[in-house]
């Protein structure tokens, strides 16, 4: 959640109800169309502002679109211009007059061609409310410098409550932003490292890793983004969503199980969410690289996008993914003997068993996969050679509507803390300790034991003890003592009840 989660629930609001009858998958372009357009014109401004105020003394020409590249400042011209445009809004042609800002754009620059929604002028938009929608995105202006950052913590914020208002669909573009924090907080991305996505939605998992680095390091830009989406409309939202916050990336269309677009590309950090339990796919099975711990079942994707990812790790690279729970424990087709094959290889490092209704889409349980290739080779990292950490949340998080939970920053902290505590090197052996009901370090012979299932709830300790120190069983067992004896004394009561009542001649 950011400073300004109450200016962001605000346009929300008002801006869902000038939604009128209008799908949510359909009123979604128009209004991040438009928070797109007020970004880059907001910049462009206070850009041309800088040159035009030191025009005589560099000779600089404010309308020289070679300013704006070596800035990257994306170039506006003059008729799409956010000002000219607001200017317009009650006008019946609107619709039109955003439309061909679109275009201009596009044509003043080539990275956005093909990316800008641009069906505002058709009959069934109600120009009326578009004027009034212009209006209010017009209003999202705050002290100077500040506000292209709340244009895009906004844009983000709709992403999320357009997911929520299209539920299944939803999350086709977006993950929930407490499961981007935990993988990335877990992964902590470094400056000048690789990050990718195969299944990169709308691009929120690159605005965590940016958003990390710039937490962490107080700088930008520093980690190069790859990414990949097969949906043509959401790769357009990523494109969009990734300009919005000043993220250089190269994000590619495409399926990519079938048509990789980064075939030799290796990475640092993976980070991913990719659909669920996909049966109608395919892969390319002329890359056998690949598919080197076995070739995945037609019947679901889940192996095939986890071996995708392993074959993206450089030689210390590590990847946090996010799958159903059936992954963790499948043995249809080729899945039990591809995970045999992964934990022999000793590239599961991590495995966290999710609380359900964290998504828009399904309430289908989750799990996070962590990999990690040369666990024991890494300087920076301690030496869990053939071990796995087993962590528990499916008891967290908080719900934050009738249908939907989220991950509070204790609880993201909860989980990571445990992580780096168990991996880093920087820490002593006893800053990590098993917690009954939480986490438990396993070694390869127990999962051996249990038949190379991963999930959790197969290696931790349930015998829990509470912070009264007093373990869940004993307190169990006083519990079931207590019920007893109140059960014993119900049913002396009930005889002396009866023996009174035959005294008096009433016959129960």
């Amino acid at each position: 959640m950011t400073d300004n989660l109450e200016l962001e629930k605000t346009l929300w609001q008002a801006a869902d109800k000038l939604r009128n009858n209008m799908d949510a998958a359909e009123y979604k372009h128009v209004v991040l169309g438009l928070i797109f357009l007020k970004y880059i014109s907001d910049a462009f401004d206070e850009l041309y502002e800088q040159l035009k105020a030191t025009e005589n003394e560099t000779g600089a020409d404010p309308e020289d679109k070679d300013e704006y590249t070596a800035e990257r400042v994306f170039y506006v011209p003059p008729s799409a211009r956010w000002k000219w445009l607001q200017g317009r809004a009650k006008l019946p042609t609107i619709g039109k007059d955003i439309d061909e800002a679109m275009d201009a754009i596009e044509k003043d620059n080539p990275t956005l061609k093909g990316v800008l929604p641009k069906d505002y002028a058709r009959p069934a938009l109600d120009k009326q409310r578009l004027g009034e929608l212009i209006d209010l995105i017009g209003s999202i202006t705050l002290s100077k410098g500040k506000g292209k950052d709340v244009l895009g913590f906004v844009f983000e914020y709709f992403l999320g409550q357009f997911a929520d208002a299209e539920g299944k669909k939803g999350g086709q573009f977006y993950t929930p932003q407490s499961i981007v924090r935990i993988l990335v907080d877990m992964l902590a991305p470094e400056p000048e490292k690789r990050v990718y996505d195969g299944a990169c939605g709308s691009g929120g998992m690159f605005v965590q890793s940016e958003r990390f680095i710039e937490m962490h390091e107080h700088r930008k830009g520093k980690i190069s983004i790859f990414g990949q989406e097969s949906n043509p409309t959401t790769y357009k939202l990523a494109k969009m969503n990734l300009a919005i916050r000043g993220i250089d990336a190269k994000i590619e269309l495409g399926d990519t199980l079938m048509n990789d677009k980064f075939p030799e590309l290796k990475v640092d950090y993976v980070i991913a969410n990719p659909p669920f339990n996909v049966s109608d796919y395919n892969i390319n099975k002329a890359e056998t690289y690949k598919w080197k711990y076995g070739v995945p079942p037609t019947g679901n994707a889940n192996y095939a996008w986890l071996q995708l990812f392993i074959s993206k790790l450089a030689p210390y690279g590590t990847a946090g993914v996010v799958l159903a729970n059936g992954s963790m424990s499948s043995e249809i087709a080729t899945e039990g003997q591809i995970r045999k094959e992964l934990i022999e290889n000793d590239l599961v490092d991590c495995m966290v068993s999710l609380p359900p209704q964290l998504f828009y889409n399904t309430q289908i349980p989750a799990c996070l996969w962590f990999l990690a290739r040369n666990k024991d080779g890494n300087t920076k990292l301690r030496n869990r050679n053939n071990e796995i950490l087993f962590i528990d949340a499916r008891e967290l998080g908080t719900m934050i509507s009738r249908k939907q939970k989220e991950l509070s920053e204790k609880d993201i902290a909860k989980i990571s803390d445990t992580y780096h505590n168990w991996r880093s090197k920087e820490k002593f052996e006893s800053d990590y300790k098993d917690i009954a009901g939480f986490c438990k370090s396993a070694n390869i012979q127990d999962v051996r034991k249990n038949n190379y299932i991963l999930t959790p709830g197969r290696y931790i300790d349930f015998t829990a003890v509470a912070e009264d120190g007093v373990a869940f069983t004993e307190k169990m067992q006083t519990l079931t003592a207590t019920l007893t004896a109140q059960i014993q004394k119900a049913n002396e009561l009930d005889e002396i009840i009866k023996l009174n009542l035959s005294k008096i001649g009433y016959e129960l």
